[in-house]
């Protein structure tokens, strides 16, 4: 058991780690919608995770091939996680945003915390109060109104059609459900070896999607030092550094406690956004992220007696 000191120093760690994780993803966001014309989302997704698999397994290789009985013995559910951590969250927002703005794609990405916090009650049973359903009703208000641009009562409209919003929406529930099914990684496998078996797993499920959009749906893309230094950066950061500091992160915290970070990704990537894209926040976003926010406090602000029962 860690003393005091060391908690404190891990703790730390954990908190430096998930600050870098918002800040790789908001990144992304902004990368993927400044490529979105030129990089089709299901090669964007394919590429990077290539790039990271080619990476990650030489460091990883060792370890894998010590624990393949483990690894045999956990198939299904590993694979569950490598589908909705690798092969879902990222391809289901890059087909967001081929046709959302990266700033409403960021702030329904802001409400991921309210839904790690319902799957962490349905599927393991952990305590939730009334004031966090308050706080994940207004946030779920904030989400409405930015999908409905400001007009719930046209909601399904803007859902419809292809919508991004639904695209990205769908992406959070992914992310909540990888992020709550962390807890379940089998213990003799390393941080290490399970992201690079994930990554493995999550690549060859993406595969079939990827040659249809490439043969079937003809789209495709130039090598060029644009398309080389997205792949680059959403290979590199967005996903073996992110991937590996938030695995890190939810292990020191708890999913529920490290879900609060994704609160940053707003602020990174609406900074980036507005610097790189030329992005403007209208009135419908402001009203959207100040419910989503009220929400979010609402659910996760904790008094101190409530703080150390955890």
């Amino acid at each position: 058991m860690l003393n005091p000191a060391s908690l404190k120093k891990t703790q730390w760690l954990a908190y430096l780690l998930l600050v870098l994780t918002t800040l790789f993803w908001g990144g992304n966001f902004v990368v993927a919608r400044a490529v979105h014309a030129e990089i089709p989302p299901l090669a964007l997704a394919w590429w990077r995770w290539l790039l990271a698999m080619l990476i990650i397994l030489p460091f990883a290789g060792q370890q894998l091939w010590q624990a393949r009985q483990l690894v045999a013995k956990s198939w299904l559910k590993l694979t569950l996680m490598a589908l909705f951590g690798v092969t879902g969250f990222n391809t289901l927002v890059y087909m967001g945003l081929q046709t959302l703005p990266a700033s409403n794609g960021i702030l329904l990405l802001s409400a991921c915390p309210l839904f790690i916090l319902a799957f962490s009650w349905w599927f393991f049973g952990d305590p939730i109060n009334l004031k966090q359903i308050i706080g994940l009703v207004v946030s779920l208000a904030g989400i409405s109104v930015l999908v409905s641009k400001g007009n719930p009562t046209q909601i399904f409209n803007q859902l419809g059609g292809g919508n991004g919003n639904l695209w990205v929406l769908a992406a959070v529930l992914s992310w909540a459900i990888y992020s709550v099914m962390l807890r379940t990684r089998p213990a003799g496998l390393s941080g290490l070896a399970f992201f690079a078996l994930t990554v493995v797993l999550g690549w060859i499920q993406l595969t079939p999607f990827y040659l249809y959009e490439l043969f079937v749906q003809e789209r495709s893309f130039s090598i060029n030092l644009t398309s080389l230094l997205s792949i680059g950066y959403v290979g590199l950061f967005a996903s073996i550094g992110a991937f590996l500091f938030w695995n890190r992160g939810v292990e020191i915290l708890t999913a529920s406690r490290a879900g609060y970070f994704i609160h940053l990704i707003p602020v990174w990537g609406l900074i980036l956004a507005s610097v790189f894209l030329a992005e403007q926040l209208e009135g419908f976003h402001w009203a959207g992220m100040l419910l989503i926010f009220s929400g979010i406090i609402l659910a996760t602000f904790l008094k101190p007696s409530q703080a150390a029962k955890k």
